[in-house]
């Protein structure tokens, strides 16, 4: 079930905030957990049945990790964590890797002159991201942060949550485990503050992302003889405004779609094309995926405590660990790489933080976006090969053009989404919009409010109708 289908839009959300509405508070959860599992049914199928034996297990382990309650000792204590995770970690390579790695040992046969079945694996959706809930609800039970859910149905209302459930914000259990008791919320004013978040990100989704999706797609299907510079950098510029509206407005939806049942979701973005440093982008981009390998990857292998050397393997591990994550692909890991490597060169120069000399700041802003927006050709290209020529391409200019097949897709009605969505990101760093929109009083906040409501979220509705919408690109990691 995708959130920007007319059957979740008008149905199913709808039916969902009702019982929120008018069932007892202490109903919340079950109305969350049941409509949850039936969100996840109708979009993975059988699958469903990985999630909830996934479930049963993070759910009994977490009684037994619990310091306080827990008969085992310390010792006995780390191996069921290392063991449960381990059992976490081992379906998620099973499930999402298992073709690329078959495909790889394949390759590597051939060479010998034999070779090897791929594995054909339907990959569950939304298995990275509750497979990092339940790695975040074990260590925060384990280090005593947080107490174990005694109750299973407040544990599936965390773990299984449709908004936050396929594709985020990843959200750890101690950011929300104070608010599972069910008497915590007041249903009418999180409705209020949740709905316009909501419109916000249905808005930056079906307005701005859904259109640039054909130019970004004709661009990087371009053939590598007809590739140019134009179309190269077209590719780049479009995808890296699509991918940043479409991911973010998800997350609005899912903020939003929280906060309407009575949860406040963590943050995702914070304005990222308005870092100065790559550094900085990091902090402000997929905030929830940041901050989860922050904690319970860069910390615990050392972090920066341990010197130079063994900070830059840290940070290299982090970037491995977080290419792959969202896909498995050469391409992906070869990001991570890249990002891993700008981040090193950073703080061996000693300018990870921003200058101070405003003109200085903007060159470094202008500078930090052209490396993520030439990055991200390796996030979004089929394979390495289509990269390269790419990225080539973009550092040779050239006099080409965009050529017959490229230059129709960019048509009068894309071209000004195209503009206004790049003159949005290159606006100030603060507010961050989303937060601004839902919790600000001041007149501009009103004002935004008012103009998603009543010219967003209806032109919006109208391109639903129209049929002119297409999966979340998160939804495949």
């Amino acid at each position: 079930m995708n959130f920007v289908s007319p059957l979740f839009l008008w149905y199913f959300v709808p039916v969902v905030l009702l019982a929120v509405l008018v069932t007892p508070r202490g109903w919340r959860n079950g109305v969350v957990a049941v409509a949850s599992l039936v969100f996840y049914a109708a979009g993975a199928g059988p699958t469903t049945v990985l999630l909830l034996c996934s479930m049963a297990i993070n759910y009994l382990a977490g009684l037994v990790l619990e310091p306080a309650t827990s008969r085992l000792g310390e010792n006995d204590r780390r191996v069921v964590l290392a063991g449960v995770i381990a059992v976490n970690l081992a379906a998620l390579v099973v499930w999402k890797y298992a073709g690329f790695l078959t495909e790889q040992a394949n390759n590597i046969a051939k060479l010998f002159g034999g070779g090897v079945q791929v594995a054909q694996v339907a990959l569950p959706i939304g298995i990275s991201f509750y497979t990092f809930h339940h790695i975040s609800y074990l260590v925060d039970i384990h280090r005593g942060e947080r107490t174990a859910a005694r109750n299973p149905v407040a544990f599936i209302a965390y773990i299984a949550m449709f908004p936050q459930l396929v594709a985020g914000p990843i959200v750890r259990y101690r950011e929300i485990a104070d608010q599972l008791p069910q008497q915590r919320f007041h249903r009418l004013d999180d409705f209020a503050a949740g709905f316009p978040r909501f419109a916000l990100g249905l808005s930056k989704k079906v307005i701005v992302a859904d259109q640039l999706g054909p130019v970004v797609a004709t661009c990087f299907d371009t053939s590598p003889h007809e590739m140019t510079f134009g179309i190269a950098w077209l590719g780049a510029i479009a995808y890296t405004l699509q991918l940043y509206f479409d991911f973010s407005g998800y997350s609005d939806m899912a903020i939003g779609l929280g906060r309407m049942l009575g949860f406040r979701l963590p943050e995702n973005f914070a304005r990222p094309y308005s870092s100065v440093t790559v550094t900085e982008f990091w902090r402000r981009w997929h905030m929830s995926l940041s901050r989860w390998f922050r904690d319970y990857v860069y910390i615990p292998l050392g972090g920066n405590r341990h010197g130079v050397a063994k900070t830059y393997r840290n940070l290299g591990i982090v970037f491995v660990l977080t290419g792959f994550w969202h896909g498995a692909n050469w391409t992906f890991l070869v990001w991570g790489l890249y990002h891993g490597a700008l981040l090193v060169i950073e703080r061996g120069l000693g300018t990870g933080k921003a200058p101070d000399v405003p003109l200085h700041r903007l060159l470094r802003r202008a500078g930090t976006l052209l490396l993520v927006v030439f990055g991200w050709v390796l996030f979004r290209a089929p394979d390495l090969g289509q990269a390269l020529v790419m990225m080539g391409h973009m550092l040779i200019p050239d006099f080409a053009g965009l050529g017959d097949v490229v230059g129709p897709t960019l048509n009068n009605q894309r071209t000004l989404v195209l503009l206004l969505a790049l003159l949005i990101v290159l606006m100030p760093a603060r507010p961050a919009t989303g937060r601004f929109l839902e919790s600000a009083r001041s007149r501009p906040a009103v004002a935004l409010r008012a103009a998603v409501m009543v010219l967003g979220l209806p032109y919006a509705a109208i391109l639903l109708a129209s049929g002119t919408f297409s999966p979340f690109l998160y939804y495949q990691f």
